[in-house]
C-alpha cells in the first residue's frame, strides 16, 4: 500500500463539477493498492497516518498529530501510485490492484481511519475521473509505502 500524504489547510475532491468530499485543516491522502496488500498493511498505514506528528505545536515545531488537532482527513483512491516507468515513456499499471481488490481495500482503509480519529472521512468516488483542489500547508508532503517503512 502506498500513500501520498499532504498537510492541507483545506482540500476538496470534485466529480463532474460536483464537490463530493471536502475538509478544512488536516490531511489529504492519495492511496494506492497492489493485489498483495492485506489487513496488516491497512492497520499499519492508518495507525501511522493518524499518529504522525506533522502539525505545529505552540512554538511552531511539528509535534502534533491530526488526532491532536482534531483535524480532518480526505482520502482519494489513486491507482497511479503503482505506475511502472521502466520501459518507454508510457507508464504501466500492472502492479496496481484491479478494482475488485482495491475498492474493498480502500473502503476498509477509510473505515480504519474513521475509527481511529472518531470522525467521518470523506472520499472521492472510486474509479471516477476526479479533480482535487487543495492548499498545501507548509508545504508538507510525504510518500509512505507499507512495504518499505522508513
Amino acid at each position: 500500500m502506498r500513500v501520498i500524504l499532504q498537510r492541507v489547510s483545506q482540500a476538496a475532491v470534485h466529480v463532474d463539477g460536483v464537490t463530493v468530499g471536502e475538509i478544512g485543516p488536516g490531511l489529504l491522502l492519495l492511496a494506492g493498492f497492489e493485489a498483495s496488500d492485506n489487513t496488516a498493511d491497512l492497520d499499519w498505514m492508518a495507525g501511522k497516518i493518524v499518529r504522525m506528528r506533522l502539525f505545529p505545536d505552540q512554538v511552531g515545531v511539528m509535534n502534533r498529530s491530526v488526532q491532536d488537532i482534531h483535524g480532518d482527513i480526505l482520502a482519494v483512491s489513486q491507482f497511479t501510485l503503482y505506475a511502472s516507468i521502466k520501459k518507454g515513456n508510457r507508464p504501466g499499471w500492472s502492479r496496481a490492484a484491479p478494482g475488485e481488490i482495491s475498492s474493498p481495500l480502500f473502503e476498509e482503509f477509510v473505515r480504519k481511519l474513521s475509527e481511529l480519529t472518531g470522525k467521518s472521512v470523506p472520499t472521492g468516488v472510486f474509479g471516477a475521473d476526479m479533480q482535487i483542489t487543495l492548499i498545501n500547508d507548509g508545504p508538507v508532503s510525504l510518500f509512505i509505502d507499507s512495504r518499505q517503512p522508513e
